[in-house]
């Protein structure tokens, strides 16, 4: 199994300096190739960039080689798989194909060393071929295993690395709970059909002021400035940190989700759609409902643990947890009140429901039975008969 463990970096102002000068030469590298080979006439191919790159590139720019040459030289892979993708979806007929953009200083930068021998681990010491010294991690690397690639980015002035680990020790918890029934919300985050409310972490809610009072201070700054540049950066540094509260909290729960239970039921969000509505599309965004369902989708993976998605019009907040009644409810109605004499939370009324619909869609068929196929000459075989 391939895991890969990101660790944030705590690097000296020279290798600060190496790590940045490493970031700019694959960009400079792959801008470079994309410019030449968007010229009219030139076409693309594997072999000539890795030949331009050789005959002219690193005669042009010596300066390649003051870092490993396996940044620049990994720019042609990576040119490469946006060149595959492109040509795939003009062979799709997309309207739109995509055609391959050059890369901008700050955004997205990284590099990787994707040969085991180019870098080690040694408990927090990350060791890079041509820095002298080893890179300080904030914490040692959770799986045993092999090491397979490393890939070094920056974010908000900040250096992270990304180890992926082929590893065979790792042994998840076994869930001892059955199912469980989960229905998403702005309010409250979760509410499982077992009772419990996750309440919504609202980061961006929280951050809103400081926000908006660093980008104002932002638009004051006169452009290619120095004071523009620290502005700027205060700006990242605060969108970071609202993004990091969210993944913890996103990751708390599908963490907790998956260890605990074998059968985890969750409903199609239209999450796109919910955008479109102005007083609402902040908060949908700030939940991050997409982000939480790839996590409990992956993690239940790696724990064989069974996911159901439940269809998008399914009427899990209109029907009754007790009767199976339909009624209208609109979004301002919190209580579910049946004719029936039963009376629940709206949330906690669809969790149920959706915790039913998971374990009735995992039901075998009863209308299919398996009988002994008379066929001739397949002795032993068997045949699905309704």
């Amino acid at each position: 199994m391939l895991i890969a463990h990101r660790i944030e970096l705590r690097p000296t102002p020279e290798q600060s300096n190496y790590l940045n000068q490493a970031c700019g030469a694959r960009r400079h590298c792959y801008n470079q190739l994309l410019d030449h080979f968007s010229q009219p006439g030139v076409k693309w191919s594997k072999a000539a960039a890795y030949q331009h790159y050789m005959t002219v590139l690193r005669v042009a720019f010596p300066w390649y080689s003051e870092v490993s040459s396996r940044v620049t030289r990994h720019a042609i892979d990576d040119l490469d798989t946006a060149f595959k993708h492109f040509f795939r979806r003009v062979k799709a007929g997309a309207k739109e194909p995509g055609f391959p953009r050059f890369k901008k200083k700050d955004v997205n930068d990284s590099f990787a060393l994707r040969e085991p021998s180019k870098f080690d681990v040694d408990g927090r010491t990350l060791r890079i071929e041509r820095l002298k010294s080893r890179l300080a991690m904030r914490q040692p690397l959770r799986f045993t295993g092999q090491t397979k690639q490393a890939t070094i980015s920056k974010q908000a002035g900040r250096f992270f690395v990304s180890i992926l680990v082929e590893t065979e020790d790792y042994n998840p918890h076994a869930p001892d709970q059955p199912s469980v029934g989960v229905d998403l919300g702005i309010k409250d985050l979760a509410v499982l059909s077992t009772g419990e409310v996750i309440p919504a972490n609202k980061a961006l809610k929280r951050n809103i002021k400081h926000l908006k009072r660093r980008q104002r201070n932002l638009s004051r700054k006169q452009k290619g400035s120095r004071r523009r540049a620290k502005a700027k950066l205060k700006v990242a540094r605060l969108h970071q940190r609202i993004r990091n509260q969210r993944q913890a909290v996103l990751h708390e729960l599908s963490d907790k989700l998956t260890r605990t239970y074998q059968v985890i039921s969750i409903e199609d969000l239209n999450v796109q759609g919910m955008t479109t509505n102005r007083r609402l599309a902040r908060a949908v965004s700030d939940a991050g409902f997409g982000e939480l369902r790839r996590q409990i989708e992956y993690k239940a993976h790696w724990r064989s643990v069974t996911v159901v998605i439940a269809d998008r019009w399914f009427p899990s907040s209109k029907t009754c947890h007790a009767c199976g009644q339909l009624h209208e409810m609109p979004l301002s109605q919190r209580t579910l009140v049946c004719d029936c004499g039963h009376v629940m939370n709206r949330d906690l009324n669809a969790a149920k429901n959706l915790d039913r619909y998971g374990l009735d869609a995992l039901k075998p068929d009863l209308k299919r039975t398996q009988e002994p196929c008379q066929t001739p000459g397949l002795p032993g075989a068997w045949a699905l008969t309704a």
